[in-house]
């Protein structure tokens, strides 16, 4: 692949996870949740939530890769910038860098769109210490807004991923 496409590549990679990011806020937001987007370049998370006991979660939005995982990879640079060295290192995120991961799944066919978010806590990839998951092992964490509403709650997200 020679340097142009490989640009061109990284720069629609960067802007599939922008578009994913807002395909997120804009469910969050018609839902009535007071969602924002963060607007800090080198925070551990894309989106903050207001819960109805007026909590705060902290959300990571992943692009669901073609191989149908959700990877919870943090740090290392991707899209655009992926040649970019800065100080961060790469980590597996935790409770210390966000409340969930949310991976966003975009189906297009003849222009037409599905959505599918994938709740997942990470208490339970703490859990599980993966780097990765496949969406086949989650499926009831497809659109399951309560799950990442109350991603907090240990008894409750291990009622639904098990202990």
């Amino acid at each position: 692949m020679d340097v142009q496409a490989s640009l061109s590549k990284g720069r629609l990679a960067s802007a599939r996870g922008f578009a994913n990011e807002s395909r997120l806020l804009a469910a969050l937001l018609e839902r009535g949740y007071n969602a924002s987007r963060v607007d800090l370049p080198h925070s551990t998370y894309d989106i903050l939530v207001e819960t109805n006991v007026h909590e705060i979660v902290r959300i990571q939005v992943k692009t669901v890769s073609k191989g149908k995982s959700i990877s919870f990879s943090g740090g290392s640079r991707g899209g655009a910038d992926r040649t970019y060295k800065s100080d961060v290192k790469s980590y597996i995120h935790s409770t210390l860098t966000a409340d969930a991961i949310v991976g966003v799944e975009c189906r297009t066919d003849n222009g037409d769109s599905e959505i599918s978010f994938y709740m997942i806590p990470t208490m339970f990839i703490e859990r599980i210490q993966q780097k990765s998951l496949s969406i086949n092992k989650i499926p009831f964490a497809k659109n399951n807004w309560e799950l990442l509403i109350r991603c907090k709650e240990r008894e409750f997200v291990e009622s639904i991923f098990g202990r």
